[in-house]
């Protein structure tokens, strides 16, 4: 398992050493800047976000792979992998024009559905194996896709054809393979978990969010920044508080991509926090290659297929994660006015209180009648026995005369 894992994780990090990285900076900074900071304070260029964009994605050229017809079986096929009887290989149709690329692994015992979103500089090609080895191990469907411009998907790369990439994918669990938003599980890697963040904050019954290795923002990479821009991509910091499902971040406590600090601060702010896993040592490449990563997963993914009940009882055991929470008291402060609301029922229990006495004192009354009824019914049962008795004494002196006067006249 560890060697596959390894071998997968090798092929399909292979060159993402960045996300939005030195080469993206200097280029903007060329064209007038997005982000500098002068005294404290950012100013911006005359650059927009589409601009930025076109900086922050790095798709492989070549592809690592193909898209081969076979034309004896109508399918499609990725090349150079062989032929899986569970993995099936599509096209799919995007909002904003573009077809992008889309695996999906079926396993037989799944009762989950992942829908993992790559991170930069990777592919389908790069991710596949890895993809065999999640829905083997964590026992889910997995749907994999390449962004527009990736791989063999049509299109250029930009964060709104990210978004509409999604889309089309989670579409597709729906329609092709009837998927239901409840079983669905979104996973995003690095810059991957733009998209999984944008469609998981409008999708209200999802199962549940995996973020790996997470940005805060496009800018936030680069710079610490304390507010969100206008200029700004995947602004992850302000869209995972609407999410409502259990979240899970993955981060590597040695990353030098993207600091250890953007997966903390997520963290913070989900609304169901799970149990983190902050490796040791790891970094942005390599989290794959650790135990503990595939260990974790699978205690997530069991922990989150149980009931809400059961949900909600495992996460009480994660409160002692939560010293930060301090840090998102304002997303509680609408619990207070709820509070209030709540008051009044005192009130509303006076009457609420009566009726149920009345109502008891109704039934103890007809208990009362009925111990009544059983009472004389019992009494007159005691006189009848009793005249029964009287009736047998004065037979039994009748009987005592007679014999006497049969004695009389015998005598």
């Amino acid at each position: 398992m560890r060697s596959k894992r390894c071998l997968g994780a090798q092929r399909h990090l292979r060159g993402e050493n960045h996300v939005f990285g030195p080469l993206m900076l200097t280029r903007i900074s060329r064209l007038g800047g997005i982000v500098r900071r002068l005294s404290g304070q950012v100013v911006m260029g005359g650059v927009t976000s589409s601009m930025a964009a076109k900086f922050a994605f790095f798709p492989p050229n070549p592809p690592s792979y193909k898209l081969v017809h076979d034309d004896v079986t109508g399918l499609l096929l990725l090349s150079p992998f062989p032929h899986r009887e569970n993995v099936e290989v599509m096209r799919l149709p995007t909002r904003r024009g573009t077809e992008i690329v889309a695996v999906y692994v079926r396993h037989p015992m799944a009762t989950s559905t992942l829908l993992y979103s790559h991170g930069n500089a990777a592919d389908l090609g790069q991710m596949y194996e890895l993809f065999i080895e999640l829905s083997i191990h964590l026992r889910v469907n997995l749907l994999g896709y390449d962004y527009s411009g990736y791989g063999q998907s049509s299109g250029k790369p930009s964060e709104h054809n990210t978004y509409a990439d999604i889309e089309a994918a989670f579409k597709c669990l729906e329609e092709n393979y009837g998927t239901k938003q409840e079983d669905v599980i979104l996973y995003g890697q690095s810059v991957g978990s733009g998209p999984t963040l944008d469609l998981a904050s409008r999708l209200p019954r999802l199962r549940a969010v995996v973020l790996h290795s997470p940005i805060l923002s496009g800018v936030r990479v680069m710079y610490a920044v304390k507010r969100t821009y206008w200029f700004d991509i995947y602004k992850n910091i302000d869209k995972i508080p609407q999410v409502n499902c259990p979240v899970l971040i993955i981060h590597g406590t040695a990353d030098e991509v993207v600091d250890f600090s953007h997966g903390k601060q997520l963290w913070e702010l989900c609304k169901e926090k799970y149990e983190p896993l902050w490796i040791k040592g790891g970094n942005h490449c390599n989290l794959e290659l650790y135990p503990e990563y595939i260990r974790h997963l699978k205690k997530f993914v069991a922990t989150v297929e149980r009931s809400p009940s059961h949900r909600i009882s495992t996460r009480k055991s994660t409160d002692q994660f939560e010293p930060s929470r301090k840090s998102t008291d304002m997303f509680d402060a609408p619990r207070k006015s709820t509070d209030r609301r709540e008051k009044p029922r005192r009130s509303t229990d006076k009457p609420e209180r009566s009726k149920h006495q009345s109502q008891n004192v109704d039934k103890l009354d007809k208990l009362r009648m009925s111990f009544d009824q059983v009472e004389r019914s019992r009494r007159s049962v005691d006189c009848i026995e009793k005249s029964w008795k009287n009736i047998d004494h004065q037979l039994e002196r009748a009987r005592k005369s007679v014999d006497r006067l049969d004695r009389i006249r015998t005598g």
